[in-house]
């Protein structure tokens, strides 16, 4: 499992309506899914069997000038033969763009995000196709957000979905009210007694009493589902921050159990370890750490501090110039997250 949540925004064509249907910023309700559907795009789509015979000029021309003309359910049949019996890739791009203007068109999400693979796999880092992608995801989340907000406005999904996106602006008291909504329709649904242990480790002026009230949110979390290593991982952090060192390895221990790409697990353990001068043991962790964030200054001044500390001098040196060299380029800022925010990889 894991939870992205960057900060790139997404436009959405119709966030005014939507939000006068929810009653919130359906922009960035959009976003939300706009974004996952996005990253699951960019999978390698299967190329169809050899074609029997290529594509000509006339094929494709005659296919492009009906979808021009707004033919659609005429072009589209045409669009899947060009494309799937051209000869060269370069061949496919201008037929693909009309197949996923022609599907949007058609209000079929089949037909555009077939041909959005296709561009995909055949031009994947092309800005054009990379811009249209986003816009057709963009459209795609926007038009199941208005249909669930026509169909079922007050259902748990709809109040999760405001939830979310009025954590990504900021708005914790809304966002908690929301998911406690959502726990009145369903108690035990997974993920929302974790959002609701984020909203608060989140909101300005965290202190120990929005500590303890978080805890025991993921704690309830994981009494529900106990694969969340998002969970387990501010239950480490929050522990850290405690130097409750036995219960933090634990955590964090169990959270990279979980998901193995989880970077930031890896070094909470690692760095919890060497607080109990656990230098040996806190090795593989962070090594692990480095490999999942290269970037990352503080997995590498960790890893040098415990190289260091068990007589690794050559393998500490390396470490100790790989951070100070990140902290000059990077003017002295660490780029450590919130050790209390989650972010599985």
């Amino acid at each position: 499992m894991g939870y992205d949540w960057g900060q790139t925004f997404i436009v959405c064509p119709f966030y005014l309506l939507m939000a006068v249907l929810f009653q919130r910023s359906a922009r960035l309700v959009c976003l939300i899914a706009a974004t996952t559907a996005l990253a699951q795009s960019n999978s390698r789509v299967a190329r169809p069997l050899p074609p029997s015979r290529s594509a000509t000029s006339t094929d494709t021309q005659r296919a492009l000038d009906l979808a021009k003309g707004g033919r659609c359910k005429e072009a589209i049949p045409l669009l899947k033969s060009v494309v799937e019996t051209a000869a060269k890739k370069d061949e496919r791009r201008e037929p693909g763009f009309a197949g996923v203007r022609c599907g949007m068109l058609l209000n079929s999400s089949d037909a555009a995000m077939y041909f959005l693979q296709l561009l995909n796999h055949d031009f994947p880092s092309d800005p054009d196709v990379l811009y249209v992608a986003v816009h057709t995801f963009s459209d795609l989340s926007t038009r199941a957000s208005l249909e669930l907000a026509r169909t079922a406005p007050n259902s748990y999904q709809a109040h999760q979905l405001n939830g979310e996106a009025l954590e990504v602006q900021g708005k914790w008291d809304d966002a908690a009210k929301e998911y406690e909504a959502v726990l009145q329709q369903n108690p035990r649904l997974p993920g929302i007694h974790y959002r609701l242990g984020r909203v608060l480790v989140s909101k300005p002026g965290f202190g120990p009493e929005a500590a303890e009230k978080a805890q025991k949110e993921f704690e309830e979390e994981l009494q529900i589902d106990p694969s969340n290593a998002g969970a387990e991982y501010v239950l480490g952090a929050l522990a850290r921050q405690k130097e409750a060192w036995g219960d933090a390895i634990g955590h964090f221990s169990r959270a990279t159990k979980l998901d193995a790409g989880f970077a930031d697990a890896f070094l909470g353990l690692g760095a919890s370890l060497i607080a109990i001068k656990q230098f040996t043991e806190a090795i593989p962790a962070l090594e692990t750490a480095v490999r999942l964030q290269p970037d990352n200054p503080d997995a590498h001044y960790n890893l040098a501090t415990a190289y260091s500390r068990v007589g690794r001098k050559d393998d500490a040196a390396q470490q100790f110039a790989i951070h100070r060299d990140m902290l000059a380029k990077s003017g002295g800022n660490t780029g450590q997250s919130n050790p209390s925010s989650p972010t599985p990889q």
